[in-house]
């Protein structure tokens, strides 16, 4: 199966995609974090604050500024235990404990990893790795590294002037061991999740970001000390709090990974995964040396395509005030209902706020846009609508420069959704908006190639969470949903003429509280 073939099914035919008889060995599977062992430590303080209102910018930040940082945007804070009926008819149940973290994941696995370049007071300059599972600091390669990541980025961003620099990485098999070649989607998505949740954190701590999808991966990992067998870094992202130099044209002189990995000693830090037996995963692997960027010549802008000029009938909505919410308090309240919703009145405003809230926080700098970063979303929103005070019920695309939800279809769709569910796990006919995020069906592969294609379900992945804290905010629940006919979505919303396809499904809507107990990692 070709490279392009597989993407293709991965999208509307999993099955092809799939490695079949696939059965997953629980008994073996990994840990949910990586432990690393014999590197130096550096604790952070336990007490974090109970607030992320929006803070007084610091003029450097020091150690306890970044573990608050670290822990809201990727840390453990909460356990939690469900109880769930073996069967209907069952006079025991299985009691099932997690984890929490304040992003979701597929399956609660996490397959994206944290690991941070340093240079500020009472540390050494240097690389860390973020320990999720005891809130610290490892010590993974001591000294100054601008330059170096500087050049790796193309030199399109002014490194010696930030006092940080994040590095988002998959590890493969931790959600392989589970989804199989499914995971690949996945992976892109969860970090893209996890993307948008450092970008909403940075706004509250007063760090300027910026997104870097292109670098040079064979370089970057070689700084980090990954095996791009085993886990890559999807996204570079710089922190400052100073004027920095933000720029997607860089220098003309080209660099290359292998020269750059000239420079530094290769280093092979001890990890503990748990697994004693991992399957291999070819096309993971295929597809992540295809994506991976070996000169900065490389590099290219894309080229935003203009947005869907419709006659559609046109349902103006109301300008809102920007939200404002405490960002912890939402995150502690998200949740991701399964057959919890219940069907209720939503009113326009409601809807309002949730299209504006989460297209306009969506606004970020990155390195494909060229200088104008607020250029139109390459991802949009689509949904269908039901019990929508003042809104006829049916398919509707959000017209985000209008600010209009455009006509596509009327109707009730939320039997034909349901039977596009692979899986029966939540009930959509108690669901009152199922919105769809949408992208390019060629998922701009023409310009960025494969690569383009993590990118893309990366940016859905950043919308989600937006979607996601504003419903929290509104106080609804959404539960994001790969296991869905693409192809029904499309022919719902009429999108293939536009040249776009459903890239995830999220019912949002108001929800019953599960029996479960939670308890907190912070008092």
């Amino acid at each position: 199966m070709s490279l392009e073939e597989f993407l293709l099914n991965l999208h509307f035919d999993i099955d092809k995609a799939s490695v079949p008889n696939w059965e997953v060995d629980w008994e073996d599977a990994p840990l949910p974090y990586k432990l690393y062992r014999g590197l130096p430590e550096v604790p952070f303080s336990l007490e974090v604050p109970l607030s992320l209102e929006r803070q007084e910018s610091p003029a450097k930040p020091n150690l306890s500024k970044i573990g608050h940082f670290l822990w809201y945007v990727y840390g453990l804070n909460q356990v939690s235990q469900s109880v769930f009926p073996m069967d209907a008819t069952a006079k025991t149940a299985k009691l099932v404990q997690s984890y929490r973290r304040f992003v979701p994941s597929g399956g609660a696995l996490y397959p994206n990893e944290l690991y941070v370049y340093l240079k500020i007071e009472d540390l050494p300059v240097g690389m860390y790795h973020y320990d999720v599972a005891h809130h610290r600091l490892l010590l993974l390669r001591e000294g100054n590294f601008d330059s170096y990541i500087g050049r790796a980025l193309g030199n399109r961003c002014e490194i010696s002037a930030c006092f940080g620099t994040v590095f988002v990485s998959t590890m493969f098999w931790k959600n392989y061991f589970k989804y199989n070649n499914f995971s690949y989607r996945l992976q892109g998505l969860d970090a893209g999740v996890l993307i948008g949740q450092l970008l909403e954190v940075a706004k509250r701590f007063g760090f300027a970001t910026g997104v870097y999808f292109q670098f040079l991966d064979r370089a970057i990992n070689h700084l980090v000390g990954l095996s791009e067998q085993e886990e890559s870094v999807y996204a570079v992202i710089p922190l400052s709090v100073e004027p920095t130099r933000w720029s997607t044209n860089g220098s003309k002189i080209d660099v290359t990974a292998a020269e750059l990995c000239q420079e530094l000693t290769a280093i092979q830090p001890h990890h503990y995964v748990r697994s004693k037996r991992i399957k291999e995963y070819p096309i993971v692997t295929k597809l992540n040396e295809a994506s991976m960027l070996d000169s900065t010549q490389a590099f290219r802008l894309f080229e935003a395509k203009e947005s869907i000029d419709s006659d559609d009938e046109a349902e103006t909505l109301p300008h809102m005030n920007r939200l404002s919410y405490d960002l912890r308090s939402v995150c502690l309240e998200r949740f991701s209902p399964d057959m919890d919703f219940v069907l209720g009145r939503v009113s326009k405003l409601q809807l309002t706020t949730l299209l504006q809230e989460s297209t306009a926080s969506f606004s970020y700098r990155n390195d494909l846009d060229g200088a104008d970063w607020k250029n139109e979303p390459r991802v949009s929103l689509y949904g269908c609508l039901y019990n929508v005070e003042g809104i006829p019920n049916g398919a509707y695309y959000y017209d985000r420069l209008a600010h209009a939800l455009r006509q596509v279809h009327l109707g009730d769709f939320r039997l034909q959704l349901q039977s596009g569910m692979s899986l029966d796990n939540v009930n959509l006919l108690q669901v009152p908006l199922c919105l769809h995020v949408a992208g390019d069906r060629e998922s701009f592969r023409k310009a960025l190639g494969y690569r383009g294609y993590r990118i893309q379900q990366m940016e859905a992945g950043m919308l989600v969470q937006r979607l996601l804290l504003t419903a929290s905010a509104l106080g609804m629940g959404g539960h994001p949903l790969l296991g869905f006919d693409a192809n029904l979505s499309d022919q719902i919303y009429k999108m293939e003429p536009h040249g776009k396809t459903s890239l995830i499904q999220i019912p949002i809507g108001p929800y019953r509280q599960r029996p479960w107990l939670k308890g907190s990692l912070h008092s």
